[in-house]
């Protein structure tokens, strides 16, 4: 069963994609913020982060640079999740080595089909 650490600042966020993410049939932790993520990250390392931007304490941005700088390019893949869709932002986020992105709020088509893009969940 594939692991996803969803990690938002907002539980109702973290709830919702839960729900979702066991419906595609993973397994799922969650963090509040982005040092919380590489720490879960190191206890174990999940098959993918579903990684909130805008967080407290370290955010979405900083915490894909330090998971990049950890373990490498390709795993775990990332998928950023932010409310801002400006081209630039999506840009900056896969230049750092988000695999996919993801635009809140989504439902879980939305979910669904960009778990198939990177090989993942139901469809996969």
């Amino acid at each position: 069963m594939p692991e996803c650490l969803v990690v938002d600042d907002s539980r109702v966020v973290r709830k919702a994609a839960r729900r979702m993410l066991e419906a595609q049939g993973f397994a799922v932790r969650e963090a509040e913020d982005g040092a919380e993520a590489v720490a879960a990250c190191r206890a174990a390392l999940p098959d993918l982060v579903l990684l909130d931007w805008n967080m407290p304490v370290m955010d979405g941005l900083s915490c894909l640079r330090a998971l990049r700088a950890e373990w490498g390019a390709a795993e775990p893949l990332v998928m950023l999740c932010t409310t801002e869709a400006a081209m630039e932002r999506i840009v900056v986020a896969l230049e750092a080595g988000a695999q996919e992105y993801i635009m809140k709020p989504f439902d879980e088509a939305i979910l669904a089909d960009k778990l198939a893009a990177l090989g993942l969940g139901a469809g996969a």
